[in-house]
């Protein structure tokens, strides 16, 4: 039953953060022209991998035990942090021309997702 409880959190999360990156993207593109608008898609994407990275190791199965929580927690925001450092170098080292603030912005904004989930089971 708890399985079930917490892949409808993921789907609700990760569904969140996509309609968040493509109004980002929608919005930078309005205002800036297209090259905003793919920053902030790029970013938002970034914010996403990260996240997935992040349950794709935090929530392996295990037996329960505190400390093998623990361990996985751990292991699964070291995967989340390399992933973001990654997916931004090969972003900056890849394309010059990305625009710093729509790319920041939506990647900022997907993480604002996980405290509107977390203030919704209050």
């Amino acid at each position: 039953m708890q399985h079930t409880h917490v892949r409808s959190q993921l789907v609700w999360i990760f569904s969140r953060q996509a309609v968040v990156t493509l109004v980002a993207a929608a919005i930078a593109g309005m205002y800036s022209g297209i090259i905003a608008a793919i920053s902030a898609l790029i970013g938002g994407s970034i914010g996403l991998l990260a996240g997935a990275a992040y349950v794709w190791r935090a929530m392996r199965p295990s037996k329960g035990e505190p400390g093998q929580l623990y361990k996985a927690q751990l292991l699964g925001e070291g995967y989340k942090f390399a992933v973001t450092l990654g997916l931004f170098a090969v972003v900056f080292l890849g394309w010059r021309n990305v625009l710093a603030l729509p790319l920041f912005l939506a990647y900022i904004l997907t993480f604002g997702v996980y405290w509107v989930a977390l203030l919704k089971n209050r």
